[in-house]
């Protein structure tokens, strides 16, 4: 399963004006790992890029029935204090998605962690977006990398 799985990272905040695209660049790519067998895509479940890949792949289930959507959040309560509109959002795509697993019930100083390892643990390829050399997306995708996962940056 690991061989035909794919995960995303990428950072929260994508600039205005990149998103259409960005989302037209990550259809295409994930199309493309589709069409090389790939069937099982992995989303953290954050703002930005995690929301923007999992509507992706929702999206390209219609024409791919045989894709599945991943959700493997860190905790229970990870959009408690987002604004509303984001909640409802996050609401949305976990009642569209296949499978949904949490790494950890409560928040913890260490479960974003956990689930970035988790998605790159079970997963051969990596899409993201990375334009910075810091924080979490920088530590996923050097974690990726070190365990040898494809990774296709989509960042300009």
């Amino acid at each position: 399963m690991r061989a035909q799985t794919c995960c995303f990272t990428g950072h929260r905040k994508i600039p205005r004006g990149l998103e259409s695209k960005l989302a037209r660049r990550l259809d295409a790519t994930i199309e493309g790992l589709i069409k090389n067998g790939y069937r099982f895509f992995g989303a953290g479940g954050a703002l930005g890029f995690d929301t923007m890949a999992a509507q992706s792949v929702i999206r390209l289930r219609e024409r791919y029935p045989q894709i599945r959507l991943i959700l493997v959040l860190p905790c229970v309560t990870q959009a408690d204090r987002w604004p509303e509109r984001d909640q409802e959002t996050y609401r949305s795509i976990m009642e569209q998605a296949d499978k949904v697993v949490y790494v950890s019930q409560e928040y913890t100083r260490s479960c974003m962690f956990a689930r970035n390892r988790r998605l790159v643990d079970c997963s051969s390829a990596c899409i993201c977006y990375l334009t910075e050399s810091t924080g979490g997306t920088a530590y996923t995708v050097d974690y990726a990398r070190k365990n040898g996962l494809k990774v296709i940056n989509l960042a300009p």
